[in-house]
């Protein structure tokens, strides 16, 4: 539930359980570095260290952003920034699903929370898959993916077909605008859009979410 401060109306309140610490320190050193960084190289290099670091455990993601959906993938938006300088996104995909996302003009940092996803780069024309681009990332594998001038779109699928796997997104704007579809391999035109999953009542965390409880 979203209500409004009474002593400043343009303040958010979202009535929920407190953000979790080990989030809600991720998401101040991301906005932090994104404010100091001189280069996109910087901003990868720092970025995929903050991650790995938020990796040592995996116990702090909200349910709520992390629910399966049994007919494929879905994606949460965990945090948006105000100014669209970041996002962080939670893909879930229960077990043999996959989602196809079409690169964004904006970095991303990547990582295996829980499970194992193979990720297969595919040529931008067609979204068939580019020959040796797949990998499969275990549980905690992070990687500093793409640049923002990569250009092309990838395909996430859980390696694991009786159980759900999750892979963490701090993207350097917010893609929900960009066209992104889950379900048929290879970015079928048949597959649906994928919009993000939040409920009106789990929407994404914002800055005043968490500016109260870091001080330095």
């Amino acid at each position: 539930m979203i209500e409004i401060n009474a002593a400043d109306p343009n303040l958010r309140v979202i009535g929920r359980d407190p953000v979790p610490p080990s989030l809600r320190r991720f998401i101040w050193d991301i906005q932090s570095m994104v404010e100091l960084a001189e280069s996109e190289r910087e901003i990868l290099l720092i970025g995929r260290d903050l991650m790995a670091r938020l990796f040592t455990t995996d116990d702090w993601l909200p349910t709520v952003f992390a629910v399966p959906n049994p007919a494929g993938g879905q994606q949460f938006q965990i945090y948006r920034d105000g100014l669209d300088r970041f996002s962080v996104v939670s893909t879930i995909l229960s077990g043999g699903a996959c989602v196809t996302i079409s690169q964004p003009s904006v970095w991303e940092i990547a990582g295996v929370l829980r499970g194992a996803i193979n990720r297969q780069q595919l040529d931008a024309p067609t979204n068939s898959a580019q020959a040796g681009a797949s990998r499969l990332l275990q549980a905690s594998a992070v990687e500093a993916a793409r640049s923002s001038a990569s250009g092309e779109a990838v395909e996430l699928r859980n390696a694991l077909d009786d159980q759900t796997s999750i892979i963490i997104h701090v993207y350097g704007g917010d893609i929900g605008r960009i066209s992104r579809r889950s379900g048929a391999s290879g970015g079928s035109g048949d597959a649906p859009p994928l919009g993000y999953a939040n409920s009106d009542n789990d929407p994404p965390y914002d800055i005043f979410s968490i500016q109260n409880e870091i001080r330095d």
